[in-house]
């Protein structure tokens, strides 16, 4: 490992040398220099951990550098097939003008008009639209009056209208705007002075009307043959809390919790329903639960890499080779391996796990006065985990229907720390459950091709969207 061109590994061996040479070293000063050398290496290691050998975000990289593209022979812009999205003349424009030619710039003559051409011009109005409703007053002949009822959903003299409600939880939960922000938008572009308790009410109304979604969500991953489970760390009020994700390519559902492990996901109350595969990073608490489990490869190879590159485990690297070339045969199969070639790489994985237990032995367990299991080191711990989980690991070369990867949980969970950057936490729990339940029917209402912008429009207007096919209206 070499950190700013210095040899690390180099110098601590050289020092190791040097201390072992050194026969009038006391025993103390000798125990001291190689505690010293341990943190030493500890740090040096964590120097060097990055985006592709852990799960470092890939901002967080040292000087990271774009890695220059082969040049394609494809020519520039959209290629043969590919469907365009041109701006095409709208039928009904909503103003037309008339543009009458000038005939005094005309040679003398006669002219008729036979027709026009056309241009149009798409442009953006945003503006404060206010509906007056004016609610008749009968009068009979004793001075009784009879008022006519206002629609349900008008209860004030002056109230906003479900485009700003929409418009308000769309910025705050999509566009992950702050409320302050939000406060100026509304005042600056549109004129209305929409206050932060008004951008509250509006979320948590949102959140009082998906109460039922939740429950239907929850149902649909529950009946899945797959889901995707992760989890990430979130600060509510100053103190990391957690944010679970069950999800798969049609449903999504966030729930926060205090806890990581079984409590939060015995609370959820997905996966200890679920007998179908669970698509996960290894963390152990989810092996209690599900059908069969699935191993993200993704996390395999990031940790591959740092053995190879830390530990010199050469075993490593090979099956760094191997995995994505098992990845890639699936891939082109459409999916699922036969049965002969499925066995053809289980065969080579064996081998180079029995050829890695060469290079990477397991720790003495004989050595006395040593209470529990034996302390691994981490090249040893993935190669046991690869060899233990061998079916969970190579599952999705023999179901179709299982990724290489947990990259949909984790591509789920992005804009959440996304949030947590330009928010830098929730104030409170209930705000964190205000947004993961809003989020989860958002997320869930874009995988089946409805915008965040219409999906909160059929909510404030209590109607839920198609792929739901419910009859029942969102609470008024």
């Amino acid at each position: 490992m070499t950190v700013e061109n210095i040899n690390v590994e180099a110098a601590i061996k050289r020092v190791n040398d040097l201390v072992a040479s050194e026969p009038n070293l006391s025993p103390a000063l000798k125990a001291s220099l190689e505690v010293l050398l341990l943190l030493v290496t500890i740090l040096a290691n964590r120097l060097g951990l990055n985006s592709k050998n852990s799960s470092k975000p890939p901002s967080s990289d040292p000087n990271r550098k774009k890695e220059p593209k082969e040049p394609s022979a494809r020519k520039p812009g959209g290629q043969h097939g590919h469907i365009g999205t041109t701006l095409k003349p709208f039928p009904n424009p909503d103003l037309v003008k008339v543009i009458p030619v000038d005939r005094r710039t005309l040679p003398p003559g006669n002219y008729r008009p036979v027709g026009y051409e056309s241009r149009q011009v798409a442009d953006l109005d945003i503006s404060m639209f206010v509906t007056e409703w004016q609610a008749e007053i009968l009068e009979d002949q004793n001075g009784k009056r009879y008022i006519a009822p206002f629609p349900k959903n008008v209860t004030r003299p002056v109230q906003y209208g479900i485009g700003v409600k929409v418009n308000a939880v769309y910025m705050f939960q999509y566009q992950l705007i702050p409320y302050n922000r939000i406060e100026d938008y509304f005042q600056d572009q549109i004129g209305i002075p929409v206050s932060a308790g008004t951008i509250h009410n509006s979320n948590k109304d949102a959140f009082d009307r998906l109460e039922f979604f939740e429950s239907w969500v929850k149902k649909q991953l529950v009946v899945s043959s797959l889901i995707h489970s992760d989890e990430t760390g979130i600060n509510i009020g100053g103190i990391r809390r957690w944010l679970h994700n069950v999800s798969n390519d049609s449903f999504t559902c966030f729930y926060p919790h205090a806890k990581r492990g079984c409590e939060a996901i015995d609370e959820m109350g997905i996966l200890p329903k679920h007998q179908g595969t669970i698509c996960h990073d290894h963390w152990k608490p989810y092996l209690k639960y599900g059908g069969s489990h699935a191993l993200c490869n993704a996390h395999h190879l990031r940790e591959l890499e740092r053995a190879f590159e830390q530990d010199k485990q050469m075993w490593a690297e090979k099956m760094i080779v191997l995995l994505k070339e098992i990845n890639k045969a699936t891939h082109d199969a459409g999916g699922r391996l036969e049965t002969a070639e499925s066995e053809h790489y289980r065969k080579r994985y064996r081998v180079l796990l029995f050829e890695a237990e060469q290079e990477c032995p397991p720790p003495d367990e004989t050595a006395k006065n040593k209470k529990g299991k034996t302390a691994r080191s981490k090249a040893r711990n993935l190669l046991e985990r690869l060899r233990d989980y061998e079916k969970e690991t190579l599952r999705f070369m023999v179901e179709a229907n299982v990724p290489f990867s947990n990259n949909q949980a984790e591509n789920d969970l992005r804009m959440t720390k996304v949030q947590q950057k330009i928010s830098g936490c929730f104030r409170s729990m209930d705000g964190a459950k205000i947004f993961c339940r809003i989020r989860s029917y958002l997320s869930t209402c874009r995988k089946q091709g409805i915008t965040a912008t219409e999906a909160l429009r059929l909510l404030f207007q209590g109607q839920w969207p198609e792929f739901m096919n419910v009859k029942d209206q969102c609470a008024e």
